[in-house]
């Protein structure tokens, strides 16, 4: 029997889920690379961390509020409403006459894209097999193949033409349709009886949502402010309340990095939060820095983007080898590397073109170390919480990177003060980085060796049973 993602009664879902993924792969892979030209029109550099951050902190109630949903009522109703949002997103981004209405728009968006991540994921763990799930994450990664080799140059390209505008609104469609394809699948993935209840109510799990968006929000924002009080006020109070509610979003044992499935979930977020915090600034240093087109910035994204693909891939490969933790602690190094290199752009002597080398490094490693991570989390979720499992990987995904911009934001912020000139404030973002990678390698050490299904946890087949996936 063919447990493949390409068999007959897989394939449709196939076909959609990679076509989703790939329509808002082109927006990752766009926004990033024309965020300069727009601040050129609109001003706001002091805003320029929240661009991203805003994004990413409304990702948290989006992905936590669609996780619970797809284990209680199937994935259905969650891709309606996140791709109707993130559409919306989109279009306020699009016609905003300033910084403060770009992140608005950011915002909205990222409602609706926590609610696509959690039913991608959820999806992927309930409509293959286990052998498949490797192979599944791996096409998902490259996915992005296209976006990153086309969608920074075709952004570029538009924005030098007719306007970064058009780079907004021009993705709207792809997401609606490819939304539209996966819906009749998605519909007949009703709820699933689960093994294990969770300690607290959907709504209780909303408000924690909340409360943690309300706490990294305040946190962020103490990062900014320029009066010593009020920011240490600010981030120690918002940082408290966001792991206060964060730690009941988690797999128990999280936050203290308990060996296993918590320290995968752990180990998500610092690599996130240094891939990220770096990726944010690197159009930035090579526009503003050395003088370089956007064109040429988003070509260092696309570097990136291709080898975090082939990065996925060698997982897949990897995954029945028995060296799980192995890939993670290379990949979370490569990081480390690649960011390295990226700073050589600062020295005056160096080729601009190192950030291309240097970037393609790090998305290798993240290709490798989030990919791993994925399929450990995934792979020893319990029967009918796949959407819990999802939406705690992508929780600390959505966070890690959201304080990677927010905290790499704030410090550019103090160059646009005169506090430092740019290519120091730049300087300051890739060393807090490659401090983060470097820890990230260290967490990895207590992640799972091996398969951790030969180690007891809950086979996922009964879910798989539940699941009619057969072509009317």
């Amino acid at each position: 029997m063919n447990e493949g993602p390409w068999a007959a009664e897989r394939r449709l879902l196939t076909v959609a889920l990679i076509g989703l993924v790939t329509a808002a792969a082109f927006e990752g892979m766009a926004v990033p690379t024309v965020l300069p030209a727009l601040v050129d029109e609109l001003g706001g550099l002091d805003l320029y961390g929240w661009a991203f951050a805003a994004f990413w902190l409304t990702n948290i109630i989006g992905i936590t509020v669609a996780g619970t949903d797809v284990d209680r009522r199937g994935p259905a109703r969650s891709l309606v409403v996140g791709s109707i949002l993130f559409s919306t997103g989109m279009l306020i981004s699009g016609v905003a006459d300033g910084m403060p209405q770009v992140i608005v728009g950011r915002a909205v968006q990222g409602f609706g894209s926590g609610a696509i991540g959690s039913v991608v994921y959820a999806t992927i763990a309930r409509g293959y097999p286990p052998a498949a799930t490797p192979r599944m994450i791996a096409l998902t990664s490259s996915a992005w193949i296209v976006p990153g080799l086309v969608g920074p140059a075709l952004a570029g390209a538009i924005s030098d033409t007719i306007g970064w505008r058009w780079v907004f609104i021009g993705v709207i469609p792809a997401v609606l349709v490819m939304s539209a394809v996966l819906y009749p699948l998605a519909r007949r993935m009703g709820a699933v009886q689960r093994t294990n209840e969770p300690a607290r109510s959907d709504a209780r799990r909303a408000i924690d949502a909340v409360l943690l968006a309300i706490g990294s929000t305040l946190a962020l924002s103490g990062l900014t402010v320029g009066s010593p009080l009020p920011a240490v006020a600010l981030v120690a109070g918002g940082g408290s309340l966001a792991a206060w509610a964060l730690g009941h979003l988690l797999p128990p044992g999280s936050l203290r990095l308990a060996r296993g499935r918590p320290a995968a979930t752990a180990a998500v977020f610092a690599i996130a939060f240094a891939f990220f915090g770096t990726e944010a600034f690197v159009p930035l240093t090579v526009v503003e820095l050395r003088g370089g087109s956007v064109t040429l910035g988003g070509i260092a994204l696309s570097a990136a983007a291709v080898t975090c693909a082939a990065g996925s891939w060698l997982q897949a490969r990897a995954s029945g080898l028995g060296i799980r933790r192995a890939v993670v602690m290379a990949g979370a190094a490569l990081i480390a590397a690649g960011i390295g290199i990226v700073s050589l752009v600062l020295l005056p002597g160096a080729p601009v073109i190192v950030v291309i080398g240097g970037w393609a490094v790090a998305g290798l490693g993240m290709g490798l170390a989030y990919s791993m991570l994925t399929l450990l989390v995934l792979e020893t979720s319990d029967p009918g919480a796949e959407g819990f499992s999802s939406a705690a990987l992508q929780l600390m995904f959505t966070l890690g990177t959201a304080f990677g911009a927010g905290i790499g934001g704030a410090i550019v912020a103090l160059a646009d003060d005169g506090v430092i000139d740019l290519s120091q404030a730049v300087g300051l973002v890739d060393a807090v980085m490659i401090a983060v990678a470097i820890v990230a390698v260290v967490v990895s050490t207590r992640v799972p060796r091996t398969d951790p299904r030969s180690h007891g946890a809950a086979p996922r087949e009964s879910v798989r049973a539940a699941v009619p996936l057969e072509h009317p």
